[in-house]
């Protein structure tokens, strides 16, 4: 489903009994919110109501026209829900989705029951430039994530899991592929500028941080340090799966996610 706000196209899905409690998903930097089929399923069935927001340029949801921000892109979400009419909602967030919950709870906090971030680091990464560049080059020579997608892939799912599944690896795939360039490089101006761990122990919402031990593109020490920062704050380290562990183990994630639901309603 569509929606314009402020002249620009946010691509949503809601599923689930209408009046439920209402869990909002946002996903990962070149990918969309199909990131999150293995978890919908198991919501509905234990009668949650399930949302998904599309980020700028990923998905249906229109490209930046300019330099994009997390607060910008925590509050597409938040006029989402308000639009909905939904009044608060667990949110899940994996990487940039993550980042974009700590946003959402610290500029949007009433509309925000509890946090769920995984592989999210409290603020850029260090040699975050050094990191990004050569794939911010390729991107920007070819005008296309196409060149991307296999390395990508090699980060967030093993070797394991693509012979076990080769067409949900090649679903993924074909979707960092077709992501909006435009989208993606706004993505990486996003999450290459901030810092909010000053701010964090200011956060009255409960939260936890889940890492996927072989993930190589955040660390142990960035999630727990996010969880140090929110009074509270839960960590959880679940081994055997890289940078997508909701894909990766989805019955295991999936039974960390509904227990963290159980516990906050």
């Amino acid at each position: 489903m569509l929606l314009s706000l402020a002249g620009r196209r946010i691509h949503y899905d809601l599923v689930g009994p209408p009046g439920a409690g209402a869990v909002c998903f946002a996903h990962a930097l070149a990918a969309d919110s199909g990131m999150w089929a293995e978890q919908v399923p198991a919501l509905i069935a234990q009668g949650w109501r399930v949302l998904r927001v599309d980020m700028r340029g990923h998905g249906g949801s229109a490209p930046p026209d300019t330099d994009t921000t997390l607060d910008e892109l925590a509050g597409d979400i938040a006029q989402v829900i308000d639009v909905l009419g939904i009044e608060r909602v667990h949110f899940v967030g994996l990487s940039i989705g993550g980042m974009i919950g700590q946003a959402l709870g610290l500029r949007h906090g009433p509309k925000v029951a509890s946090l769920m971030l995984c592989e999210s680091p409290p603020a850029s990464l260090p040699r975050v430039a050094q990191i990004w560049a050569p794939r911010i080059a390729a991107v920007r020579a070819a005008n296309s994530c196409e060149p991307i997608a296999e390395a990508t892939m090699e980060r967030w799912l093993s070797p394991a899991f693509r012979a076990r599944t080769p067409g949900r690896w090649r679903q993924i795939r074909d979707t960092v592929a077709a992501t909006d360039p435009a989208g993606y490089l706004g993505g990486i101006q996003a999450l290459s500028r901030f810092d909010f761990t000053k701010e964090l122990p200011s956060l009255c919402i409960p939260a936890m941080a889940l890492y996927g031990e072989d993930d190589a593109a955040s660390s142990a020490e960035e999630n727990e340090r996010l969880a140090a920062l929110i009074p509270g704050g839960r960590f959880v380290p679940f081994a055997g799966a890289r940078h997508l562990p909701n894909v990766e183990a989805p019955e295991r994630f999936n039974r960390i996610l509904l227990d963290w639901l159980a516990a906050q309603s």
